[in-house]
């Protein structure tokens, strides 16, 4: 129920949103930090307390002045977050049965969001897995997991590729020499060499 940072050489745990509006965050589930060392993160219901805490599934954005804001109150099931390469949309795959999509939002200087639209909708594709973790490349293209692969997108939501994995997919990221893509599934960790840079 909070966002907290952890220092590594000495265990040390530090509380950066312990609560919102007096009450604790539902599940805080994935984050991404901007530039000014603001973090965006969702607060979906997965193993959360009952009622929910909040009340609703959201994504809030916690500034660099310590200050909590919550940027998107209407999301189904708020799982993965990303940010463009230039910080000006947040993407917010939605992990919900009913509606797999991933959201964009355009994203103000305050840190604040507007605009919410459906990016891309794949609720139609009947198979397993859900939207969930997200990665850019140096091209801006959006690298997401979802119904049993990785989709790769344009910035505009145009559908590029397909990656399928043996296993449901539930997160991605780059690593290496910055041409590798690791997969995290439901009991495996793949690699997949690529031609663009992550």
């Amino acid at each position: 129920g909070q966002l907290v940072a952890w220092n590594i050489a000495t265990k040390e745990k530090r509380v950066l949103a312990g609560e919102f509006e007096g009450k604790r965050f539902n599940a805080p589930n994935d984050l991404v930090i901007d530039a000014a060392g603001g973090i965006y993160f969702t607060d979906p219901m997965f193993r959360a307390p009952q009622p929910l805490p909040q009340g609703v599934q959201g994504v809030y954005y916690r500034g660099a002045d310590g200050k909590v804001s919550r940027v998107v109150k209407d999301a189904p099931a708020p799982n993965g977050v990303l940010l463009s390469r230039d910080e000006k949309t947040l993407y917010v795959s939605n992990s919900d049965d009913k509606r797999r999509i991933w959201m964009r939002y355009d994203v103000a200087a305050d840190g604040t969001v507007r605009n919410g639209r459906v990016f891309f909708d794949a609720t139609a594709d009947s198979e397993g897995g859900l939207p969930d973790g997200m990665k850019v490349d140096v091209r801006g293209n959006i690298w997401a997991t979802g119904p049993s692969a990785v989709f790769v997108f344009s910035p505009d939501g145009i559908h590029l590729g397909t990656i399928k994995p043996p296993e449901d997919p539930a997160n991605c990221g780059w690593g290496d020499d910055g041409r590798s893509l690791y997969i995290t599934a439901e009991t495996g960790l793949y690699r997949l060499r690529t031609t663009v840079q992550g």
